[in-house]
């Protein structure tokens, strides 16, 4: 799917990101992972590696210009290109009711989700102008679809991000240049399931009763697991989607099912 295409992903962690950089060095991309964080880009490198693929992991805070500045240095020195970038990364300002959000954690959000995803754009489109073609995939939030208490300042940067993306599809398609967004619902990874025992816990429940709440919000009775929604993303990335620019695919089992 991803034969040729060089794909920097931004956020790399525990969950989502690190399974989006293996899935996408299994279908061919050669990979560059940015995370805070070295040692999930560590064993996620070494994990592609004895499978036959290709991939490097950079240091990176995205609100740092110099970071995102050798982040493209280092994908363009190994492997000469850039043609796709996932912006993944995320900061959360807390579960608060909006007004109750601290300003500065809502900013902090916002340099992170939109400021330093726009950042690492900057850096990237011009490899992709030089190659004549690239995907950029933005994640989004079921939080900016169906509002849910305590989640507003993490649902106003995505809200952001989202029209952003829009905006670089526009102003970016004659370069041959795509903009999308995948918008995730619960995400069946380490961060649900701490939600899960979290809530059992507190309720007197077990994680199964909890889960099975939660699945049953969907038409596919379950939660997607962060390994099954990669395709998704992998699938705009490619040229595969080569059409699509400027939408919003939702993964999230149906939850939320736009007119």
């Amino acid at each position: 799917m991803l034969d040729g295409e060089v794909v920097v992903i931004t956020g790399v962690g525990p969950g989502l990101g690190s399974k989006l950089a293996v899935r996408a060095a299994a279908e061919g991309a050669k990979v560059v992972m940015a995370a805070r964080s070295e040692d999930v880009m560590a064993r996620t490198e070494k994990d592609i590696v004895a499978a036959g693929g290709e991939a490097i992991g950079v240091p990176c805070d995205v609100r740092r210009p110099e970071d995102v500045a050798r982040l493209a240095r280092s994908a363009v020195d190994r492997f000469g290109t850039i043609t796709g970038l996932v912006n993944s990364a995320f900061g959360h300002p807390g579960f608060h009711d909006l007004l109750d959000t601290p300003e500065k954690a809502i900013r902090g959000s916002m340099d992170i989700i939109l400021h330093g995803a726009l950042g690492v754009t900057r850096e990237v489109v011009p490899h992709m102008k030089a190659a004549g073609r690239g995907s950029i995939v933005t994640i989004g939030t079921m939080a900016t679809r169906k509002p849910s208490r305590g989640e507003g300042g993490y649902a106003l940067a995505k809200a952001a991000m989202s029209t952003a993306t829009r905006y670089l599809a526009l102003e970016l398609g004659e370069h041959g240049i795509r903009a999308n967004q995948a918008v995730l619902g619960w995400l069946d990874g380490p961060g649900v399931r701490f939600y899960l025992r979290m809530t059992a816990d507190s309720r007197g429940v077990t994680e199964q009763d909890v889960y099975d709440e939660i699945a049953s919000r969907n038409p596919l009775g379950r939660i997607p697991t962060d390994d099954a929604c990669t395709g998704a993303v992998l699938f705009l990335l490619s040229r595969g989607a080569s059409e699509i620019t400027g939408a919003t695919l939702d993964v999230n089992g149906g939850e939320h099912m736009p007119v």
